[in-house]
């Protein structure tokens, strides 16, 4: 078992039956909700409603028979379990590798308790490497994109094969951040909020309640945070 399906797995025993469960998007939160999908299957699981974080995981969920609500038609979501694209262990980390970070982090948000699940490269000491998020409107998304540029942000757009810009599922377009090292993460957040245009960005911080690691050794180590 590859570790990104052992950790997705693993993550599956937080859930309890009659949750509302918030189903993250992404190659690991995948194997989370297969699992929570075969428990459906073999009736451990018959009174559970998922919330799917974008329109992949929507699908993937009906597939497997998971009883669905969307955000709107719930209270609050008793447990969330997503990915991360890096993490610290003081529990904040970059999310939006697979554009799903706004509906992310709107789930979050609303979420009881979170659980991120990643492999163990991706729990680092800084934030920073992996390009950060920032999800834009389209229009006038070229301006934005310029003042990125002027405050050495070093963006770029998605793009969506050689010819197209990435859409997500809200409509919007997506400018990547490749800053190499965020020293102060709630500073940059901050600032990027307050740009007129700006919809959502990556960084997610004090999020998770608890960080799922998979180890190369086949073992899952578990992170507390705040409860």
């Amino acid at each position: 078992m590859n570790p990104k399906e052992l950790v997705g797995r693993k993550a599956a025993e937080y859930v309890q039956d009659g949750m509302v469960v918030g189903l993250g998007t992404g190659s690991t939160a995948y194997w989370f909700v297969d699992e929570v999908g075969q428990r459906v299957k073999n009736g451990e699981l018959p009174n559970i409603v998922g919330v799917p974080t974008s329109k992949q995981t929507e699908m993937q969920a009906r597939e497997l028979g998971i009883p669905l609500a969307q955000l709107d038609e719930v209270n609050s979501i008793d447990l969330l379990v997503d990915g991360a694209d890096e993490c610290l262990r003081s529990m904040s980390g970059i999310k939006g590798g697979g554009g799903a970070h706004l509906i992310e982090k709107i789930v979050a948000e609303n979420s009881h308790e979170i659980i991120w699940i990643v492999t163990e490269e991706k729990v680092v000491d800084y934030l920073g490497a992996f390009p950060l998020p920032v999800e834009v409107i389209q229009t006038g998304s070229w301006n934005i994109f310029r003042a990125f540029e002027n405050a050495g942000m070093n963006p770029s757009f998605r793009k969506k094969g050689k010819d197209s810009l990435f859409v997500t599922d809200s409509g919007n377009y997506i400018i990547d951040l490749h800053l190499g090292r965020i020293d102060q993460p709630q500073q940059v957040a901050h600032e990027l909020k307050t740009m007129v245009g700006v919809v959502e960005h990556g960084l997610f911080i004090n999020y998770p309640n608890r960080i799922l690691v998979a180890k190369n050794d086949g073992t899952v180590e578990v992170i507390e945070g705040q409860q």
